[in-house]
């Protein structure tokens, strides 16, 4: 159907393919993957021709159309409403039902014979083509796309770039064409929505090739994967996951074949060297030399799976409880968000908010950032210091400075070295570390965000759809980072494998409620797939929810001084414990490095001493935390008291 040969595309001096083969057939679903930069979106204009490739040639069958679905159609603007937008995939048959109305006018005026023959002739094709159910066809699309049957009739003009670009892509799958081609469609998806497509391209007759960071989307839409590695389309025969098993492999070959090829050129020059000066040995140095010149160099393996290791920091521990959310109501006109609901944050939640878009997730997570004004009660807890990550935030950026100095200037007193490892830790390496930010692309300027918020020594971060724009190896770093981060997290996100490996709650908005699920995610989406079946929609339960507080009583003012007195001792107590903990945590500190020294393995005596101290010290350091927490929450009662 469409064939690649010795492909060769240059940008400027830089190759980002040479002599790369690829061959499409009727019925592939291709997933071209590889790490931003190395030419994915490239390869597909090259494909439908917006560019010309410097060598090499792409050729296609006569009867191939191509469908392109890319990001430049987020800017596309239109007043006409989305079902006729998404209808102009019918060319043939819209252009027959302006030609069987306007004969229709004509004949209420001027009834013909050849009038009467033209209009069977083209109702008869309008029949053939579909044309009485394109509308219908057209609905089925949009509304799987996650859009509601009153915004079929809205202008396209009144949406946001996201949701245009789900009516580009009903079009296009209106269209039908032999090769669809999505760049990142799953960037602008819910998770339903994501699902849907998921079911549709299964079942779509053509070719597709899908440029997606999504691993699930790719496991459950493609059986080939290309990867877009060192100016070469490599090949794949199977789903993400199995890409995986194969490269290891493929890499393990590899990586023993170049030691091998080095051990030989070592060897080789070697000879070269000892007896280049002896006459008699000449011809074969001579020999050797060529043989060098002659060998195709294998390359060694670039380790894309690197695992990376973050220290934060904290200056102060939080208390037991993040955040109380009570009888919260949100609403903008006559849109309800949220109505009388509520919800509690603990210490070590890693939670997950999911869900459909325009159910209220980002205007949670501002509401929990306190930038959203509410009706009811948000109460943050003690020493909470939280970071908002959110798209709009790369906007915030100074583009005039380095990589080193936007970092500098997040607060995080870290020195310059400490720094440059955490760039590392983001795939910046070396001189990049003094690239400005205006010269850095979307997915390198959301890398640098994500690290300045999680060194800002933040211990309750919020973030906002972080993997978007983030390719895969990224992607792999942020989930690393937050298994390692100590604090709690509220993340919104669409991106499966990644809420998978980094939530231990599930949230999400129901009927205007903040509701919970318990565990991980792949135990949510059984629990989900299970309660569909059973057509429990409602049997979750609201997050934390509590009994309608009853009616405080009115204190006099001799017992509101008595409550402040309480207070002050408490909080006294509480700045006790806080240095009663620091200096334990300084003596554990000495005698953990103490059990670092191998001097110390030597003698039993002050060893058992120092291991004796320690386990005394981590006794002592629970019991003083047990009590900081008792504390608070006494602190937290008798505030109540005073401000009910």
């Amino acid at each position: 159907m469409l064939s690649i040969n010795n492909l060769s595309f240059y940008f400027g001096s830089r190759p980002l393919y040479e002599n790369a083969n690829l061959h499409i057939k009727p019925k592939d679903r291709i997933g071209l993957i590889g790490a931003n930069g190395t030419g994915k979106s490239t390869l597909l204009r090259l494909i439908v021709g917006e560019y010309q490739p410097d060598e090499g040639t792409i050729s296609k069958s006569g009867e191939c159309t191509i469908g392109f679905l890319n990001q430049d159609l987020l800017s596309y603007q239109s007043s006409e409403n989305i079902l006729t937008v998404a209808m102009q995939a019918f060319e043939r048959e819209n252009a027959l039902q302006k030609q069987i109305d306007k004969i229709l006018h004509q004949m209420e005026t001027n009834y013909q014979d050849a009038m009467v023959d033209k209009l069977t002739r083209l109702q008869e094709e309008f029949e053939i083509l579909g044309g009485y159910t394109i509308q219908s066809k057209a609905e089925e699309i949009l509304e799987g796309l996650g859009f509601n049957t009153e915004d079929l009739q809205r202008p396209l003009r009144e949406f946001s770039g996201g949701w245009r670009m789900r009516v580009m892509l009903a079009k296009l799958l209106l269209q039908k064409p032999s090769l669809l081609m999505l760049d990142e469609p799953t960037n602008h998806l819910d998770l339903p929505s994501i699902q849907w497509i998921e079911n549709y391209l299964n079942n779509y007759e053509g070719a597709i090739i899908v440029v997606s960071h999504d691993r699930q989307f790719l496991d459950n839409t493609v059986n080939m994967i290309v990867e877009v590695a060192q100016q070469k389309l490599n090949i794949y025969s199977g789903n993400y996951t199995f890409f995986q098993e194969e490269k290891a492999l493929r890499n393990e070959i590899q990586k023993g074949a170049y030691e091998n090829q080095q051990a030989k050129i070592r060897q080789t020059e070697r000879f070269i060297e000892r007896f280049r000066s002896k006459a008699t040995k000449a011809r074969q140095v001579q020999s050797r030399i060529k043989s060098l010149d002659r060998m195709d160099l294998i390359d060694d393996i670039i380790d894309e799976a690197a695992k990376v290791n973050f220290r934060f920091n904290f200056k102060q521990q939080t208390g037991r409880f993040i955040m109380h959310l009570e009888h919260v109501s949100k609403a903008y006109s006559e849109k309800v968000i949220l109505e009388n609901t509520h919800a509690v944050i603990e210490r070590g939640d890693k939670i997950a908010l999911i869900g459909a878009n325009g159910k209220g997730k980002s205007t949670l997570l501002r509401i929990i950032a306190g930038t959203e004004t509410i009706k009811g009660e948000r109460r943050l807890g003690y020493n909470v210091n939280f970071s908002f990550y959110a798209q709009h935030q790369l906007e915030s950026l100074n583009i005039e400075n380095t990589l080193l100095d936007e970092l500098k200037q997040a607060g995080s007193e870290k020195t310059e070295m400490e720094l440059r490892s955490v760039l590392g830790c983001f795939l910046f390496s070396n001189d990049e570390v003094f690239k400005k930010i205006k010269v850095l692309s979307g997915g390198e300027k959301s890398r640098v965000a994500l690290a300045r918020t999680l060194i800002s020594e933040a211990n309750f971060l919020l973030l906002d759809e972080p993997t978007n724009h983030l390719d895969m190896q990224s992607v792999n770093i942020l989930i690393q980072a937050l298994q390692q981060y100590e604090g709690s997290y509220v993340i919104v996100s669409h991106d499966r494998h990644f809420i998978s490996h980094v939530a231990n709650k599930i949230w999400y908005i129901e009927n205007h409620q903040i509701k919970e699920y318990p565990g991980t995610f792949d135990e949510y989406e059984i629990w989900q797939s299970e309660r569909i079946k059973s057509g429990k929609a409602e049997a979750a339960q609201p997050v934390a929810k509590e009994k309608p507080k009853e009616k405080k009583p009115a204190y006099t003012e001799n017992e509101k001084m008595e409550f402040e007195r309480n207070l002050k001792k408490v909080s006294q107590r509480v700045e006790e414990i806080e240095k009663l903990i620091n200096e334990l945590e300084a003596k554990k500190a000495v005698a953990e490095k103490e059990l670092a020294d191998p001097s110390i393995y030597t003698n039993n005596q002050r060893l058992e001493e120092v291991n004796t101290a320690y386990k005394k010290l981590n006794t002592a350091l629970e019991e003083a935390q047990q009590d900081w927490e008792y504390a608070l929450l006494e602190a937290e009662e008798w505030e109540k008291k005073i401000t009910g």
